[in-house]
């Protein structure tokens, strides 16, 4: 007879507890709003740089 060294799984592995979903979906809510921040400030840039094209162009 084998004798098995590895640990029984838990028999629901994807529930969680109620305090386990909060940091998740704290988590996400915080991801996303780095999401956001960063696109903002991207969309910032470009807008600034247009703009402001003309200040920097060549003049021929």
């Amino acid at each position: 007879m084998a004798v098995s060294h590895f640990a029984a799984k838990p028999q629901y592995p994807c529930r969680r507890t109620d305090r386990e979903t909060g940091r998740s979906f704290r988590k996400r809510c915080f991801q996303m709003a780095k999401q956001q921040k960063t696109r903002f400030y991207i969309l910032g840039r470009c807008i600034t740089m247009l703009l402001c094209w003309h200040d920097h162009a060549i003049s021929d």
